[in-house]
């Protein structure tokens, strides 16, 4: 994995390498995936803005969030352009750290029902179901952006977890390598959850789950991508019932694809 060590947070990696179905790989310092960006230092701003010609941000997280949380340090910076696309249901103040609660609703509970040895998977196909808006606007920032790209949300895990798998899926990377992306997150768990019980806006949700409840296991994406499959026939059927379209889902396979 390609980690980019920043001051400021603890999960930010580029997804640059990966490879592809057909032997190609995602390009570098094209797509970036990351935590919440509130402590980025100046140094780190100046390393995503002059090394990696960071263009877009695409914040996943909740109105209340970004409310609570306020700007973080990119909103100063005139060149990069902000874009919000909440994948969770802009009700309550709940956060993806406290995934009990948004199970609250008849069809959250039954979905969860479906899946009792893996919530998380539920959850994500939650956020197809609850947001698919969201999830469609974040792959088209994601492909009309002028330069590099970086998604997050709060740990950037779940959340950014889907939507960068999602886009490695139509870019053509292979399961095994969008799984194992995903999966990486959990190598900075601890520092991951230290960050978020530092924010007045996440602690007290994360008193409610045991710790190992918030690592990213393989399981949970093989198994959301495998129910994509059989629900809708696929990421790229799933995305085209929604109006990305063909001709999008190639804008974006070259926009990542070297």
């Amino acid at each position: 994995m390609r980690w980019l060590e920043l001051e400021g947070a603890v999960n930010a990696r580029d997804v640059g390498g990966l490879p592809t179905e057909d032997g190609k790989q995602i390009a570098d310092r094209r797509l970036l995936r990351s935590d919440n960006l509130q402590g980025l230092t100046p140094a780190d701003v100046k390393l995503l803005i002059e090394d990696f010609g960071l263009s877009t941000v695409v914040d996943l997280r909740g109105t209340p969030e970004v409310t609570s949380e306020g700007p973080g340090p990119l909103a100063a910076v005139e060149s990069v352009r902000h874009v919000h696309h909440s994948v969770l249901p802009e009700r309550g103040n709940a956060t993806d750290a406290a995934a009990d609660a948004l199970f609250l609703s008849g069809r959250r509970r039954d979905r969860m029902a479906q899946f009792p040895e893996d919530p998380m998977c539920a959850l994500y196909l939650g956020y197809l179901e609850d947001r698919p808006e969201s999830v469609v606007g974040a792959l088209r920032s994601i492909t009309d952006a002028p330069g590099t790209v970086l998604v997050h949300c709060a740990a950037g895990k779940d959340r950014t977890g889907v939507v960068v798998a999602m886009s490695l899926t139509v870019a053509g990377v292979r399961r095994d390598a969008v799984i194992a992306d995903y999966a990486a997150s959990g190598n900075r768990i601890g520092a991951i959850l230290a960050r978020l019980r530092a924010s007045p806006t996440y602690a007290r949700d994360l008193e409610k789950r045991p710790d190992d409840d918030n690592r990213p296991r393989a399981e949970t994406m093989a198994h959301f991508l495998e129910q994509v499959d059989t629900r809708h026939g696929g990421v790229l059927p799933w995305l085209s019932e929604h109006g990305f379209g063909d001709h999008e889902a190639k804008a974006l396979r070259e926009k990542l694809v070297l």
